[in-house]
Formats: C-alpha cells, sequence, structure tokens
C-alpha cells in the first residue's frame, strides 16, 4: 500500500500532531504563570507584605530559569526527541505548581519555587513542539505552527479570569493546587498518545505528501541547516535575537504589570482581570492569520507591521486614555507579541534550516525570556521610583519601534539543499 493510499480520505496525521502541541502549549509555563502572576500579585502582597519589585523579582527569577536552562533543553531535543523532553518537564512542573499552595511567608521560598518552575519549564514551552511541528509541515508550516501556537493564546486569555474566579472562591493556595494537577492530568496523556517526532517514523512525508509527489517536488532533507556554530556568526541570528529580546522587555513588563496598572487607574480587580486576557485572545486571533500570511509574505515584513501596531498599543497604554482606547491599546499589544511567537520559530527554520533547529531556536528564545526577565523589574522599579508606570512605558514604545526596524536590515531566506553548506565569511553568512 502507497503512502498515497494510506493517506487518501483522512486526515493527515501532521494535524493530530498539531492538537498534541497545542494542548501542551495550552498548559506550559507560559499561559500558566505569565498572565496569571499580575493577578496573584495583589493577593500575595497582602497577605504576606511583599512590595511589587520584591515579587516582581520572582518573575524574573522564573524567566531568568527559563533563559539559563533553554539551551539545554534545545540540544538535549535535537538529539533525545522531544517527548523525552516534554513529558519529565511537565511533571515536575505541574509539581512545582502545586507546591505554591503551601507557600510559606518566607521571600526566599517564593524566589526558590519560581526559580525551579523556570528551569524545568523550558522543557513544556515552544522548542520541543515547534521542531516536531517543522518536521511534519514544509509548506504549511506557518499556519500549522500558528494554529499550535493559538491555543497558546486561547489558554493565556483564560487563565488571568479563571485564576481570579478560582481565587475568589477557593483562595490562592487552592487555585495553585488546582493548577498544577491540571498540567499534569491532561498534557503528559496526550502528548504519550499523540506526538510522533516525524512523519518518516509512519511511513509518511512532510505535509501529507504522497513519496510519488516528494520525489517531484523539490528534495530537501529534513535535517539540512546549519549548526549553532555556524548560525552564531551570522549577523541573521544577532538581528533576529536583538528584535525578540526588546519586545520580550516590552511585553512582558507590560502584561505582568497590567493589573495593577488597571486597578491604579479605577478598574475594580474583575474588570482588571478580564482585560488582562484580551492580549491573549488578539493573540488567539491573530495567530492563525499571521501563520497564513507567513506561508505566502516574507516573515521579516509581517513582523514590521506587528510591531509597529504593538508600539502603538504602548503608546495608547503610555498616554493613560481610558474607555475603549485601553481595549484597543491591550489587543494590540497581543497582536504583537502573538506575531513575535509565530515569526520567531518560523525564521529560525527558514533562514537556519532544522539540522540544529533546536539548539539555535532554544538560544533565540533565551533571548526573548531574558528579555522577561528585564521588562517586568523595570516597570516595578520605574512605579516604586515615581508612583507611576508612564516613565517606563514611554521607553517601551521607542524599544517596539527599533525592534520593527531591525526587522528591515533582514536579507532574503537560506534555502538549503542537500550537500550545500553556508559559506560563513567575516561573521556574514550567504546562502
Amino acid at each position: 500500500m502507497t503512502t498515497a493510499r494510506r493517506t487518501s480520505g483522512k486526515v493527515f496525521y501532521g494535524w493530530w500532531v498539531v492538537l498534541a502541541a497545542g494542548v501542551g502549549l495550552a498548559l506550559h509555563a507560559g499561559p500558566l504563570i505569565v498572565p496569571t502572576f499580575g493577578v496573584f500579585l495583589k493577593p500575595l502582597s497582602q497577605e504576606f507584605g511583599w512590595s511589587r519589585t520584591q515579587l516582581s523579582l520572582a518573575f524574573s527569577l522564573f524567566t531568568l530559569g527559563l533563559t539559563i536552562t533553554m539551551p539545554l533543553i534545545g540540544r538535549l531535543v535535537d538529539r533525545l526527541g522531544a517527548r523525552k523532553v516534554i513529558v519529565p518537564a511537565v511533571l515536575l512542573f505541574g509539581l512545582g505548581v502545586l507546591s505554591l499552595s503551601v507557600l510559606s511567608a518566607h521571600l526566599w521560598h517564593f524566589y526558590a519555587v519560581y526559580l525551579f518552575l523556570g528551569v524545568v519549564g523550558s522543557g513544556t514551552a515552544l522548542v520541543p513542539y515547534t521542531k516536531v511541528i517543522s518536521r511534519w509541515f514544509d509548506r504549511k508550516r506557518g499556519l500549522a505552527l500558528g494554529l499550535a501556537a493559538a491555543t497558546f493564546s486561547a489558554s493565556a486569555s483564560l487563565m488571568p479570569p479563571l485564576a481570579q474566579t478560582l481565587i475568589a472562591a477557593v483562595g490562592w493556595r487552592r487555585t495553585y493546587e488546582i493548577l498544577g494537577l491540571m498540567v499534569m492530568g491532561i498534557t503528559i496523556p496526550v502528548v504519550m498518545l499523540l506526538l510522533k517526532e516525524s512523519p518518516q517514523m509512519m511511513g509518511l512525508e512532510p505535509d501529507g505528501e504522497s513519496i510519488e509527489q516528494a520525489e517531484v517536488a523539490k528534495q530537501r532533507s529534513p535535517e539540512d541547516g546549519v549548526s549553532f556554530q555556524e548560525a552564531r556568526q551570522t549577523g541573521t541570528f544577532w538581528l533576529m535575537g536583538g528584535t525578540f529580546f526588546l519586545i520580550s522587555v516590552c511585553f512582558h513588563g507590560c502584561v505582568i504589570h497590567l493589573v495593577p496598572l488597571l486597578t491604579d487607574r479605577g478598574f475594580s480587580t474583575q474588570s482588571a482581570a478580564l482585560v488582562a486576557s484580551l492580549p491573549a485572545v488578539a493573540g488567539l486571533i491573530g495567530k492563525v492569520g499571521i501563520g497564513y500570511l507567513l506561508d505566502r509574505c516574507f516573515a521579516p515584513y509581517v513582523a514590521v507591521c506587528f510591531f509597529c501596531g504593538f508600539a502603538l498599543g504602548l503608546f495608547l497604554l503610555w498616554s493613560g486614555m481610558a474607555g475603549g482606547v485601553v481595549l484597543m491599546a491591550v489587543m494590540l499589544v497581543g497582536l504583537g507579541v502573538g506575531a513575535e511567537l509565530d515569526v520567531m520559530p518560523y525564521m529560525v527554520s527558514r533562514y537556519f534550516g532544522l539540522r540544529a533547529f533546536g539548539e539555535i531556536y532554544s538560544y533565540t528564545f533565551a533571548l526573548f525570556t531574558l528579555g522577561g526577565v528585564i521588562g517586568p523589574l523595570l516597570m516595578g522599579a520605574g512605579f516604586d521610583a515615581t508612583g507611576s508606570y508612564r516613565l517606563v512605558l514611554g521607553t517601551f514604545v521607542m524599544a517596539a519601534l527599533t525592534a520593527a526596524g531591525l526587522m528591515t536590515r533582514l536579507g532574503p531566506y537560506r534555502a538549503w539543499e542537500v550537500g550545500v553548506e553556508p559559506v560563513v565569511v567575516a561573521g556574514v553568512s550567504r546562502a
């Protein structure tokens, strides 16, 4: 029986892989920690008397843990496969969230748990899932990545109001317990059942093509591309990394402090939690559309458009306008970071190939998470020093525009062919 006959009339198994990745991304460290941190911020501050700067440091330690361990995760994914990394990481991450239900009044305890969550959470994040999806899809890679990442945004849009509702009903300790059990009980069975490393393992070809179709099409090995050592010598790698770092600083600083920022401006706690879910709603709407565009348009141009919208959203928040303008601003912020999370793995695969995708993307993603270390601290310190977030928000507007400008400096994609290696001269790679 040929591959064409086996796949005729059936859903290409790659879409089941996208579904499994989507479930994993919906319950990984990103949506579980990032959008809900602001919801837990005031209850923790009221119970333990910790300042916003002190609490923000815990989130920075979380993102620092992600940043430090992400390159190791990338190398492990390239060598061991995604499932052998994801499953133990999810188990440890879920137990870490669960342990917050017995948090003591010692600040070091809070910091230690959040650092641990960052270290193990790196194995639950985008790197392993996106490598698997990139193996299963080529022509439809942007759409596949966008659909998987859309569940990330869907979850992130639901988590703030869910956490706020649970805190109001059963308290913050019980809420942490419920979230931890949910992570382990759903993600591990789905990943074990559905996530397959590559189409070749099942006698299939990327995008559901038959073997005959794949032979007619331009030949490309799934693992063509460059090593990390070669990639890091290129200006492309550092331009991409710098862009993602700047957007991350702005986004994480904004979203982590969004709930207290809104309550300071007169929003109720419940209303602020609902508004805090809008960036994820915008990302959910935008990710599928962005994925569609990536398969048809030059990725840096797509990124520039969305990053400029992101800068506009930050400007509107800086202006202090109220009402519907705030809602539009928060939506623009969500679209901007949604574009980044789609564009980042897509661009890594197109510029550097899949040979060392896990390691190259992990270092790029580490620069993104490093921005998450700095952004919330800047917002917290700015508020504590001036009693307002306006100074830091103004700086973020300029940083977002700079990131958009960096995207315009990227050259054409590198199309790796079998047996062809890049030429690296004076730190610049040429295809």
